[in-house]
């Protein structure tokens, strides 16, 4: 890797360390209310899925439609009907979409 990348992955690490402690700097001590800790409770869940629908979507720098797209949905749609795990769906969704691409 060039140098360049390195320094890249230490400034992400030192601006995470800084973002991370700003908050208990700023809140010294003090309870967030309850409405605030609902919404960061909820902010990992809604990036995570942003996360991966960006790679599954993603093909370079146009959208693509395929095999991972169906192997996800159907997980997904695995987990939300019969409240199965997350690690059933990521089972699923891997086994579907080798299989998709094995056949096409």
């Amino acid at each position: 890797m060039t140098s360049s990348i390195w320094w890249t992955i230490a400034g992400a690490t030192v601006v995470t360390a800084v973002i991370k402690g700003f908050g208990p700097v700023v809140m010294g001590g003090r309870e967030l209310p309850p409405r605030v800790g609902g919404v960061i409770m909820l902010m990992a869940p809604a990036l995570l899925a942003a996360l991966v629908v960006t790679s599954v979507l993603a093909d370079g720098d146009r959208l693509h439609v395929g095999a991972d797209l169906v192997g996800v949905t159907v997980g997904g749609a695995l987990m939300v009907w019969t409240r199965a795990g997350v690690l059933s769906a990521v089972v699923v969704a891997a086994t579907l979409t080798a299989a998709i691409r094995f056949v096409a």
